[in-house]
């Protein structure tokens, strides 16, 4: 089992449209720790870690997202492991 940290970016129609709480879901449901939060500018911004196969599909969650979600780009960027989390929680 390797583990591995990702923080996504995700562009759309991703605020108001439960990306943040679908995500939430989807990341406990698959033993991912970390964070999702909102940012000004419109997108979207999670921090994700766990094994890699788990933040992989995640990460594909992601370029789909929630049912009113309409994701137009997702930027990812891999980052080192620190296994910092205890949870998965959203940010405001």
């Amino acid at each position: 089992m390797t583990n591995q940290r990702v923080r996504v970016f995700v562009k759309g129609k991703v605020q108001g449209v439960f990306f943040r709480q679908a995500l939430k879901v989807k990341a406990k449901q698959h033993g991912i720790f970390g964070w999702v939060k909102n940012l000004t500018d419109g997108r979207v911004e999670a921090v994700l870690e766990g094994d890699e196969q788990n933040v992989n599909i995640l990460v594909e969650w992601c370029h789909g997202g929630p049912a009113n979600s309409r994701v137009e780009d997702v930027e990812i960027r891999n980052e080192k492991f620190t296994n910092e989390f205890s949870k998965f929680e959203v940010l405001y």
